[in-house]
């Protein structure tokens, strides 16, 4: 590469225009490397990514059923057309290689007394625990995913938790689209899959970005 722009720089003529358009080039490529070196533009990619898989279950998953299920391990899954919150994310993140039902279980084996014990459970159960919002915060921020709470910096892929007005736990993805200054969220609260202008909605207690080492 340096010897074609070493062969392209030779040919420009010594005006100063031209030597400032050629300084311009070669800064902008420059900048341009750095990003892909750093794995910045790699990141955005995925992160958008990650929106676009939870904005694809728009219209798939169209019902709500919080109810306990046996599921396959690992990959297991309730039926597609319906699900909790918590599946929004666990079938986004899949479509990136990352299983939470596996990471979960994995986790929470080796590290049992970290979790919540709002259910009374004295061992895991890989069939619900990675579906359960507090759960998927603890392994959050144990993986150091966490976004420094001071900073209003929200960005397409990031994942948020609230707490509603009744004091359940929710969570969810926000999307490339934006109202304002504040993305949408791709979340599941009853009614299936949706997309909506929800992030200042309910009292928010966590928020995560997936670093770009982890992600493919």
């Amino acid at each position: 590469m340096s010897a074609i722009l070493e062969v392209q720089t030779a040919r420009v003529p010594p005006s100063l225009t031209q030597r400032v358009r050629a300084s311009a080039a070669l800064a902008l490529m420059v900048w341009v490397l750095g990003l892909v070196a750093t794995g910045s533009l790699s990141a955005q990619a995925t992160a958008g990514s990650l929106a676009a898989a939870a904005a694809a279950q728009v219209g798939v998953t169209t019902g709500y059923d919080g109810s306990y299920r046996r599921l396959a391990y690992p990959g297991g899954d309730v039926p597609v057309e319906t699900g909790v919150c918590t599946d929004v994310l666990i079938r986004a993140l899949r479509r990136l290689d990352i299983d939470l039902q596996v990471a979960v279980h994995l986790d929470m084996r080796t590290n049992f007394q970290e979790y919540p014990k709002a259910w009374g459970l004295q061992r895991t159960d890989r069939n619900i625990d990675h579906r359960r919002v507090p759960n998927l915060e603890t392994y959050f921020q144990r993986q150091g995913w966490s976004v420094d709470a001071s900073t209003e910096s929200f960005e397409p892929g990031d994942i948020v938790s609230w707490r509603l007005e009744s004091g359940l736990p929710h969570v969810g993805i926000l999307s490339t689209q934006r109202v304002g200054d504040r993305p949408l969220v791709i979340h599941n609260i009853g009614a299936g899959v949706q997309e909506e202008d929800v992030l200042h909605a309910w009292r928010k207690v966590g928020h995560y970005r997936i670093p770009a080492a982890r992600l493919p």
